[in-house]
């Protein structure tokens, strides 16, 4: 901050007044003021400056990392939807955050909240018109997201939509509220990021079976392959089978999709049909159901197959919202929901890996073939 400060010093120190004072000159310091951090709050004084020449168009000085009326680091902000969608309510905002910030944290009322939370949707409604243009994405993840807490109808959820780009950076695509079950929900989202620029049909789609996901994507992206989401397709198997069976089941679900060959995940899919398939029709019926779906990722890059199995890079993101909260303070409107939950992607999105083997995208796109993870060179004539 000093730094930029004497840069913007030394740029005016020729720049004269027709006595010969210095347009310029240092000027004392803005009041103090404190910045909650991660850490607590942080003391800060900016140096400020007065320029003596005559008119309208004055020049100040702004730290680029201090901008003006900054009360709270932009990681504080990250924790707020958090809180929110983990049953904090507004009011309670300035108690959870002093246990984690300190006694000491100022700032942070029930107001200041509302003023973020109207941000957060503006920046929400903005992302969502961006312009995808010339964006060539290879692989989506799709998934419906129920969290705690719900949404204003209880059926209803986020619509979220992953891609995988040319070089192999995730990005989210679409994220809105909706039906999971229903084509129609998902057909809007699907020819909305049409609307938008992405043109070319991706290559691969992963998502849960249940979804009204595919029926959208068939009629949207034709070309599109499908595959099923192992985690999604694991905790249904196994749901409907007793609990004195399912450790053992689970590592027979793991020997078909951990398999390094088709020929090897087709041997272990026939084995779990036939060891539980007698006793336990319902649950071997749900996977006999998805079983070439499934099996789509073997025509892929071995280096990619750790990313298309499941969609876990949307999972992951709700994980604690979806699974620990125990109560909640009421729904969440729809605006809510949707700035909170945007909140929540910006933020992992920062942290998302990209895929692996980005040498091999290329020829994904051009349409090489592969067999079991390699790439087929197909005999001379």
């Amino acid at each position: 901050m000093h730094r930029r400060f004497h840069t913007l010093l030394a740029t005016f120190a020729d720049d004269r007044l027709d006595d010969g004072r210095a347009r310029l000159v240092r000027h004392g310091h803005l009041p103090e003021r404190e910045i909650v951090t991660g850490i607590g709050p942080v003391a800060v004084k900016v140096p400020r400056v007065r320029d003596r020449k005559p008119g309208e168009d004055k020049v100040t000085f702004t730290p680029s990392i201090l901008p003006r009326y900054l009360r709270k680091a932009k990681s504080v902000e990250e924790l707020l939807p958090w809180l929110y969608l983990k049953g904090v309510s507004t009011c309670d905002f300035g108690e959870a955050l002093a246990a984690l910030l300190g006694p000491e944290a100022k700032g942070l009322s029930a107001k200041t909240v509302t003023r973020l939370k109207a941000d957060w949707w503006s920046e929400y409604e903005a992302w969502e018109k961006r312009d995808l243009g010339p964006r060539r994405f290879l692989y989506i993840w799709a998934d419906g997201v129920y969290f705690k807490p719900r949404m204003a109808e209880e059926k209803q959820c986020v619509l979220v939509i992953i891609g995988a780009d040319e070089y192999g950076r995730k990005e989210l695509l679409a994220m809105t509220d909706g039906f999971r079950e229903s084509s129609q929900s998902w057909r809007e989202v699907l020819l909305d990021l049409k609307r938008r620029g992405l043109k070319q049909d991706p290559k691969l789609a992963i998502g849960d079976g249940a979804l009204g996901f595919w029926t959208a994507l068939r009629e949207v992206f034709a070309t599109t392959q499908e595959q099923r989401c192992w985690l999604h397709k694991t905790m249904n198997v196994l749901n409907a089978l007793p609990k004195s069976v399912q450790a053992r089941a689970k590592g027979h679900l793991h020997d078909i999709w951990q398999a390094e060959t088709r020929a090897a995940a087709t041997v272990a899919f026939d084995f779990f049909v036939e060891t539980y398939g007698v006793k336990w029709d319902k649950a071997v019926a749900k996977l006999v159901k998805d079983r070439n779906a499934l099996l789509t990722l073997y025509d892929y890059p071995a280096e990619h197959w750790k990313h298309i199995r499941t969609s876990n890079p949307i999972e992951s993101v709700f994980a604690t919202v979806r699974h620990r909260t125990k109560r909640t303070k009421g729904c969440l409107s729809r605006k809510t929901g949707l700035a909170m939950s945007f909140r929540l992607m910006m933020s992992a999105q920062k942290k998302w890996r990209k895929l692996d083997g980005q040498n091999r995208l290329p020829e994904v796109i051009s349409g090489v073939e592969f067999r079991d993870g390699l790439r087929h060179i197909q005999a001379a004539a």
